[in-house]
């Protein structure tokens, strides 16, 4: 796995360098935002990003959001010293796929990362069929796109396990603590609303409007479900 840091503080870029490369990653450094996408733009070999959101010059949002807009399914865990909800939900409207608010644990940082890399490289054996048809979209499970009417919709991996979960059982309603455990782990530590702002940018991106399909309906109280026109 190739992972590329951007954090501006030496000290704290170094601690990540180190326990990264222990876990067997191979890591790229930068410290600015402006360095950070130069290096994207030259090797497009990255698997996950980690972004911290408070630099000088270029924010990490606005990388978050260009690294996201270049690379739709590149993993994208940002950095945050802050605790307030506010900053959590922009990072992932920019585009990111998690987070870990500052200071934390090398040890966690790592974990969320190999969890990030399983999502986006799942090790289960190959499904009986290759592709989910709910018209008019199609997901195929080989090379984990989505299709709407054969128009590629270009998924983060966090919001391909979401619709996958979903679309492998159309009309039933899953639960946000049972989506939150599914695609981030049982021992996620964060909130529900990072299932909420994730399903929000699914909807932005599949084209779903309030005057049209629900395709993926809100069952308020309780989480989501899939739902087909002919459902």
């Amino acid at each position: 796995m190739k992972v590329l840091i951007l954090e501006d503080e030496k000290p704290i870029r170094d601690l990540l360098r180190i326990n990264l490369k222990r876990a067997g990653f191979d890591v790229v450094e930068a410290a600015t935002g402006e360095s950070a996408l130069a290096i994207a733009g030259k090797d497009r070999d990255f698997d996950i990003a980690i972004i911290d959101l408070m630099l000088p010059g270029i924010s990490g949002f606005q990388v978050c959001a260009e690294l996201r807009r270049q690379y739709p399914r590149l993993g994208i865990i940002m950095l945050t010293a802050k605790s307030q909800e506010v900053d959590k939900v922009m990072g992932l409207e920019s585009g990111a796929d998690d987070y870990v608010v500052k200071p934390f644990s090398p040890v966690e940082l790592t974990a969320r990362v190999r969890a990030l890399y399983r999502r986006m490289y799942p090790e289960e054996a190959p499904p009986p069929q290759n592709s989910i048809q709910l018209a008019p979209f199609t997901l195929l499970l080989d090379e984990r796109k989505l299709l709407k009417n054969t128009i590629d919709v270009p998924l983060t991996p966090t919001e391909y396990s979401i619709v996958k979960l979903l679309m492998e059982q159309p009309g039933k309603a899953v639960s946000r603590d049972d989506i939150l455990t599914s695609v981030w782990g049982q021992y996620f530590m964060g909130e529900l609303k990072i299932v909420d702002v994730n399903v929000s940018r699914i909807r932005q991106k599949i084209g779903q409007e309030s005057s049209g399909p629900q395709y993926l309906e809100t069952v308020w109280g309780f989480g989501y479900l899939w739902r087909t026109q002919s459902c």
